[in-house]
């Protein structure tokens, strides 16, 4: 993390008017910190002396990040002109609206910038602090962690307690400090040796289960678990009926107690289940009927895929030398190589902006061949794109594509956006993007940085192979539909909706969204193509434990087929925001190379395994021919192939035509199925919402549709926590209208009423009537300051 920088003594006085002019303009937006705002002090806790304390944080990635404080005094606190930064004081902090208050016993959330709501414009990472100022500008709550908590950190008990992790997330109201134990798993007729309970823990340190109780619908039928039985973090614990002493019935209940007496959990059912009941997904979501009993392990269900091991080596070890990078390493691509069997890497730096060519020595070591990086700056050669991806593509080979979140020059204004940099070796000291795709109109009210993580490109001609559908048209993707968009489709991870958009993009700088892609992840991180599995892959950071998914595409659609723990021996909290894998099989291994945004102990790139078939040489030779991601001209390493089973050997299919989706008929939206699905009430065009379809279709691809006039909104699988997420066009009409959802087959799954506003505007940007350059100015003249200080802002760390 970065030095805090701290401001000269004699600007605090003026820090201190300012702050408070600002607040009596009614400025009730994020605003630029002053003086002593990034000010820091380690001895300052997180309580303050008139009451107000940090309750609750939450910074893994869901929803949005954000801290809660909490008044425990016995009045009410006005927050009017109270600022918000995390550790980074380069970071603009964020000023408390005026009229903000905390009641007496009451919570206030401090949240991040959404489509919906004003808040702080930066993330809060896994190392990180929280540092809250009052209106003079002085440091009044101060609170760090080490990595993310599984769920979020809280006092418990709630406003007086230590800060630790909590059970669940309660966002603006009490923490939840009771025990993280969860029935998970139910077996009531024909199990293994009988009837069993399987319990899990939810929270992050193993719990003792001795003196907790099991008891069925009777309360006569109790049972006392041993001392020395415990429950690991994340683990299963299995009760058996030969220890419990009573069976389970038709119609029954399992409730657990802790050792007070206190009721820590419960599940009821009317019939026995064909398999058993399970928690989807496992320790947090609904119970449904599973595929099968996993006594003591994971949850399976019928379509849905549950999270497995690894299959590569269970290491990620070290590439680069200690402090090789400056930290914020965010994308990284392979590609093939012209001098090196081994390939190439390119990569970026995200904070300022650095774009890097690696190449192998040949023994498997890496390192840039542009030590200091090349600095990439927009067409007009300004600004600093805060660089997340980068991607190469076979239809411009002296080209690399770079995807951003904003530029670190005007960190708080969104500006997602695919860039096009010339160069075939990264040997330039500076490059200006030839070309800029800025897909903000798709993205209203997307946080500056909520945007583009990852990049990747599919040609044209895998995707006609495979059947690929076009979203837009309704029908089997054609690639003349869209003249001038090159030899292929980009697709982008979009952090702020967890999700993968393909995009045709044209060379006069308009684009065309093509599909939309769900993912199992809180967080999008990096997408990559790999010809050599014919699929997608999906990464997530730290905030899904460092999990990736493996996309097929299915019917038209990329579905997930897997989902892959980070390998057993990794560091499950390294911020892993690039993902790669070579094309070049070594001895049944293709090697996987991860960026690590935080540079931890000084490092920024790793390497692992993923199996692969063929290669018996070592590196820096020829083992395969190298298969490149971007080339389908390239050959894929295959296994030896087997006689058929049948006749018609050697007779090659026809690629797959998809079905264009026909709307359902406005007679089938009825009372019966109207308020299946849930959206919210009202929402932007452009804006990204979530639908919630119900978790008994976890895994199922369904169809979104908008009404009045049928428009297929997208065609998306269901997540594990019954929701999907789809955006309204940006050219949706003002008014009163319908979500439909249907199944594949086309059968209404459920409809709800949404009224769509005009699009508004991205971000804030001046107080009305007054320019912001005015504004600042007149300000620093009333504190007396009598010089405007300009400083270039250190670019902002991504802390994802």
């Amino acid at each position: 993390m970065r030095t805090p920088a701290l401001r000269p003594a004699p600007l605090r006085l003026g820090a201190a008017i300012a702050t408070a002019l600002v607040v009596a303009a009614g400025v009730t937006t994020a605003s630029p910190a002053f003086a002593a705002v990034g000010d820091d002090d380690p001895t300052i806790g997180a309580a303050a002396a008139n009451g107000l304390v940090v309750n609750e944080v939450e910074s893994n990635g869901d929803d949005t990040d954000w801290v809660e404080l909490k008044n425990t005094s016995a009045a009410s606190i006005d927050l009017s002109g109270y600022s918000f930064l995390d550790d980074d004081s380069t970071h603009d902090a964020y000023v408390l609206p005026s009229g903000s208050t905390i009641a007496a016993g009451g919570y206030f959330v401090i949240d991040q910038l959404s489509a919906t709501a004003s808040g702080f414009d930066f993330g809060l990472g896994g190392a990180d602090t929280a540092r809250v100022y009052d209106p003079a500008g002085d440091l009044v709550l101060r609170y760090s962690w080490t990595s993310h908590a599984v769920v979020t950190y809280g006092r418990c008990a709630d406003g007086t307690g230590a800060l630790v992790e909590t059970t669940a997330s309660t966002k603006g109201a009490a923490n939840d400090c009771s025990s993280p134990v969860r029935i998970n798993e139910v077996e009531s007729q024909d199990g293994t040796p009988g009837d069993w309970v399987e319990l899990t823990n939810v929270g992050s340190t193993t719990v003792d289960l001795g003196g907790y109780v099991l008891k069925d619908s009777e309360d006569d039928h109790a049972y006392t678990i041993p001392d020395g039985t415990t429950v690991a973090a994340g683990g299963f614990t299995v009760l058996d009926e030969a220890d419990f002493g009573f069976g389970l019935g038709k119609a029954d209940s399992a409730r657990v107690f802790d050792p007070r007496g206190a009721l820590v959990d419960s599940y009821s059912w009317s019939a026995h289940a064909a398999s058993t009941y399970g928690r989807n997904p496992d320790g947090t979501g609904d119970f449904a009927d599973t595929a099968e009993p996993t006594k003591g392990a994971a949850n399976r269900f019928a379509g849905v895929v549950t999270a497995e091991a690894w299959p590569g080596g269970p290491d990620e070890t070290v590439l680069d030398d200690e402090d090789t990078f400056s930290g914020d390493l965010s994308g990284i691509d392979w590609t093939t190589s012209s001098t090196s069997e081994d390939g190439q890497l390119w990569a970026v730096q995200n904070g300022d902006g650095l774009l890097y060519h690696l190449t192998s020595d040949g023994q498997g070591g890496w390192a840039p061949s542009n030590t200091a990086g090349t600095d990439l700056r927009y067409a007009d050669g300004t600004g600093t794109p805060d660089a997340e991806g980068v991607t190469v593509t076979s239809d411009d080979p002296d080209a690399v594509y770079v995807s951003t979140e904003r530029d670190n020059d005007a960190s708080s204004t969104s500006r997602p956006a695919v860039l096009r940099f010339a160069t075939s070796d990264g040997a330039e000291s500076t490059l200006r993007a030839t070309d800029e795709w800025n897909l903000a109109a798709d993205f209203p009210g997307l946080g500056a940085n909520a945007g583009l993580e990852g990049v990747t490109w599919i040609p044209d001609s895998w995707l006609t192979e495979h059947g690929f559908a076009d979203e837009h048209t309704g029908a089997a993707y054609a690639p003349s539909t869209y003249a001038g968009h090159g030899d292929g489709l980009f697709f982008v991870g979009v952090e702020g909706t967890a999700s993968v958009y393909a995009y045709a993009l044209m060379a006069d700088g308009s684009f065309q969204r093509v599909a939309t892609i769900g993912s199992p992840f809180a967080v999008v991180a990096d997408v990559q193509f790999d010809p050599t599995l014919d699929a997608l892959w999906v990464a997530c950071d730290d905030a899904c434990a460092g999990r990736t998914a493996l996309y097929e595409l299915t019917d038209g659609v990329f579905t997930a087929a897997k989902v892959f723990e980070a390998p057993s021996n990794a560091d499950r909290t390294l911020a892993n925001e690039g993902f790669a894998v070579s094309g070049v099989c070594t001895d049944g291994e293709l090697a996987t190379f991860y960026a690590d945004d935080n540079d931890t102990d000084g490092f920024s790139l790793r390497t692992g395994t993923y199996p692969c078939e063929g290669g018996g040489t070592e590196p820096g030779t020829d083992p395969t021919e190298p298969t490149d991601p971007t080339d389908p001209t390239d050959p894929t390493p295959t296994p030896t192939p087997t006689p058929a089973p049948s006749p018609g050997a050697g007779v090659t299919p026809s690629p797959t035509t998809p079905v264009a989706p026909s709307a359902p008929s406005e007679t089938g939206l009825t009372d019966a199925n109207r308020g299946n699905v849930s959206a919210p009430s009202s929402a932007r065009a452009g804006e990204t919402i979530t639908v919630t379809v119900g978790t008994q279709y976890t895994g199922d691809v369904v169809k979104v549709w908008l009404y009045s006039t049928p428009t297929l909104l997208g065609t998306v699988t269901v997540a594990a926590d019954g929701t999907v997420r789809v955006t309204i066009p940006a050219d949706a009409p003002a008014g009163e209208h319908r979500i439909v959802v249907t199944a594949a087959d086309g059968t209404v799954l459920g409809w709800t009423p949404i009224t769509i506003t005009a699009s508004g505007e991205l971000a804030f940007t001046g107080a009305e009537g007054l320019g912001a350059g005015a504004l600042v100015a007149f300000l620093l003249l009333a504190a007396g300051a009598g010089v405007l200080i300009v400083r270039r802002r250190r670019t902002e760390a991504a802390a994802e």
